[in-house]
């Protein structure tokens, strides 16, 4: 309740501090409107009223910036202190609430204030609430240890409910807008609950702060400890000759791992290893062991990857700058840049390019890597025979390394290269592992990115990587692998497009790496095709490269002995500087032969063309097979003959012939093996034809597997047989029906060229490869 008593007064505002009813203590006070304010209050009965300050930092305080309710103190003692300040000894009377202001004086401020009284509750209530008080308050202080024990004792003997809760408030380390609060509050009761709650709080701060700080003291100890058992380790080690000991050494790991940005479990494992190295003694052989495990995971990149470029023209202008033709390849990585630009969460595809020697499947993949901008590192996998080599050797082996793929890991120095796999075809396995059954697992999208090396022996992930494989032919690689892969097969470039390779890549990249140029060194287009044709029959351009460096030599020898200032390469010049022609442009048969059919074969270096021979002789039916033929090959023979001895009347053949001649079927280039079901057609075809002595169509090729009944089943590669055929010169094809599928394969200057025939029965076949009347024997 309050009193209604107003009284005028000076203000004395206060910063930082609140004075409570009942307090006695001392002020400096150095402000001018402070001093006077004192003054006033000295020339009048003593008292003044004490106010906070709303904000410390304001020095020229506005009547905003002061709280409305404060203290009405009584001025006991002044004292002028020799730095001009004024020290004086103040007694809190009782709470007040500031009125108003009055203008009217300027070196002060004089204010109209009215006393408050404290409204009091139960007497048996408040008396329990000043003990439990009083009983937190001395656990305050017992955890606290700022306020002495004597404050207690003082404040024990308060029994003035009111008093002793202000007593108590001015011993508390409180905020200012806490302490401003329990001067507000009038209710004697509530003051007391509210102090209750405060001490409170209080209490189980200190009690954290004392366990955070016994933790940081053990924290400490530990720290100290390790460092003197450190110093005294450095000294042993010095003592024992060991210089500096490892301390320098493990602290350059240490910051390395930290830098290194793996991932948590990764840096805990070297850590671990770490810990371990530094313990061992530099003598001992797993101290090299561990030192290198943990080099190897500080250079393995863990999280560090390329940004790709995902722009399709770029890509596409890349691509086709530097490879000529390939449109499948190209579309298919297009296709995965599109794909990776609408989700940018694909996985990366596994390709494998398959086809024959030099129609750049490895610069297809460094060119991919360029058009998207990524890392590029090549790992040849040709005669690897143990799985170690894939996977990594356990550390316990000495001289233990990481496998391929992970040493290209660290090569690449990202997370995301184009990883190419090369010669995929040519790993072979022995009793030291099989290494394609440990590429399963690399090349699994589902299972790579927890990639497991024997060394590493944590898991690393692959998925981010996009893995290009090459091999010359599929028959060699495992189902299994082949099932994990995409197979874009890349057949042999046509004539057309190796003249255009010849001159726009070949041609310019050979003069400049012999020191020539465009102005010295020419080489006209009839002899590029001249070259092309007699002297490199290949499926890509790897010879055709080799020779043409061959004519830049010879080029250059002539330039720089004085012999011409200036060479243009002719036709006629070929054969000056390369020799005769080693091959005849178009292998075709000059005439039409009787038992001698043009077949079509498929290697790994390509397409080619196969002349069978049959020659008839008196005998007892004897079939005899040479050529170096495989089971399968020998195999179609055996189906041709037992078709024709079945069909012998229908094929004007006597029917007794297979009991008195003998046969023999030979395969020219007897060096080279051969095998495949594809000859068929073509032996059954030269066998009617030497049996009837009806000749061969010389301009006809065929292909095509042949069983008891004379079906024509379909093969593969005849991209790779056709383009063959149109470098022997053939002119018509005869195909099984069912391979029409191929044809869209094969480029447009080729089937403008080729007059391709499907045939589904070896009637037809013969109908179209044999002349209608046998040969005149008289001729």
């Amino acid at each position: 309740m309050a009193k209604d008593t107003i009284t005028q007064l000076p203000l004395l505002p206060l910063r930082g501090l609140i004075v409570y009813p009942s307090m006695v203590l001392h002020l400096d006070v150095g402000r001018d409107k402070s001093v006077k304010a004192l003054e006033q209050s000295m020339v009048e009965d003593n008292r003044i009223f004490l106010a906070s300050q709303k904000e410390i930092n304001v020095d020229e305080p506005a009547k905003e910036d002061i709280y409305r309710m404060g203290t009405i103190a009584n001025v006991k003692q002044m004292l002028k202190l020799p730095n001009g300040t004024i020290r004086v000894l103040v007694e809190g009377l009782e709470r007040a609430e500031l009125l108003q202001f009055k203008d009217e004086e300027e070196d002060y401020f004089l204010v109209d204030v009215e006393e408050i009284d404290e409204t009091h509750g139960d007497k048996v209530e408040e008396e329990a609430l000043m003990r439990t008080l009083l009983d937190y308050f001395e656990q305050y202080i017992k955890a606290s240890k700022k306020t002495s024990k004597e404050t207690l004792s003082s404040v024990s003997d308060i029994d003035e409910p009111g008093r002793l809760a202000d007593i108590v408030a001015s011993h508390l380390s409180l905020k200012m807008k806490d302490k401003q609060k329990i001067l507000e509050i009038t209710n004697v009761k509530e003051r007391l609950d509210h102090l209750i709650e405060i001490i409170n709080n209080e209490k189980e701060v200190l009690h954290l702060e004392k366990k955070i700080g016994q933790r940081v003291k053990k924290s400490m100890e530990r720290t100290q400890k390790e460092y003197y058992l450190r110093e005294q380790m450095k000294a042993i080690q010095k003592e024992l000759g060991d210089k500096d000991g490892k301390t320098g050494e493990v602290a350059q790991l240490r910051e390395k791992i930290e830098e290194a940005n793996m991932p948590e479990r990764i840096e805990k494992v070297a850590f671990k290893e770490l810990d371990r190295y530094e313990r061992i003694p530099n003598n001992s052989a797993e101290s090299s062991v561990i030192r290198n495990y943990i080099e190897w995971l500080i250079a393995l990149p863990w999280t560090e990857e390329t940004e790709d470029i995902l722009d399709i023209k770029r890509a596409e202008k890349t691509l086709n700058d530097d490879h000529y033709g390939l449109d499948k390849v190209k579309e298919r990585i297009l296709e995965y840049l599109a794909v990776q630009q609408l989700t940018e969460s694909i996985k990366g595809p596994i390709l494998c390019l398959v086809g024959p020697p030099g129609v750049g499947k490895t610069s297809l993949a460094q060119s991919i890597a360029k058009s998207i901008d990524r890392k590029f590192v090549r790992a040849s996998l040709g005669g690897v025979r143990d799985e170690a080599e894939i996977r990594g050797h356990r550390r316990t082996y000495v001289g233990a390394m990481p496998g391929r793929i992970i040493q290209g890991m660290r090569k690449a120095e990202t997370i995301n290269p184009v990883f190419l796999l090369d010669e995929i075809d040519k790993m072979s396995n022995d009793f030291r592992g099989d290494p394609s059954s440990a590429m399963l697992e690399v090349l699994d999208p589902e299972q790579n990115s927890t990639f497991s090396d024997h060394f590493i022996e944590e898991n690393y992930d692959l998925s981010n990587v996009m893995f290009i494989a090459t091999a010359n032919t599929l028959q060699t690689v495992p189902g299994p692998l082949l099932d994990r892969m995409e197979v874009i097969s890349i057949a042999g470039y046509t004539e057309i497009e190796k003249l255009h390779i010849a001159k726009e890549h070949l041609l310019p990249k050979q003069i400049k790496d012999h020191g020539l140029t465009k102005g010295k060194f020419q080489v006209r287009e009839e002899a590029l095709l001249k070259l092309i044709r007699m002297y490199t029959r290949e499926a890509g351009v790897r010879n055709l490269e080799r020779t043409l460096a061959s004519i830049c030599r010879k080029g250059a020898k002539m330039i720089v002995s004085g012999e011409k200032k200036r060479v243009v390469v002719t036709e006629k010049m070929l054969e000056e500087m390369l020799g005769k022609p080693r091959f005849r442009y178009g292998q075709a048969e000059v005439e039409n032969q009787v038992g001698a059919a043009t077949g079509l074969a498929y290697t790994t270096a390509g397409g080619d063309t196969l002349s069978i021979e049959v020659s008839i002789y008196p005998g007892k039916g004897k079939l005899t097979l040479t050529g170096k033929l495989g089971d399968v090959m020998k195999e179609s023979a055996q189906a041709a003959f037992s078709y024709i001895r079945s069909r012998a009347e229908e094929l004007n053949i006597d029917p007794e012939f297979h009991d008195k001649s003998d046969i023999h079927i030979h395969v020219p280039e007897g060096a080279t093996p051969k095998d495949g079901p594809s000859a068929g057609i073509t032996m059954a075809t030269a066998l009617v034809s030497a049996l009837t002595g009806r000749a061969v169509r010389k301009e006809v090729g065929m292909t095509g597997e042949i069983t008891l009944r004379g079906r024509v089943l379909p093969i593969g590669g005849l991209k790779e047989k056709s383009l063959s055929a149109h470098r022997a010169g053939l002119k018509t094809i005869l195909i099984p029906a069912e391979n029409e599928k191929d044809l869209e394969n094969i480029p447009e200057s080729v089937r403008k060229d080729l007059n391709f025939i499907k045939v589904d029965h070896l009637d037809e076949v013969l109908k179209h490869a044999l002349l209608e009347e046998p040969e005149d024997e008289s001729k």
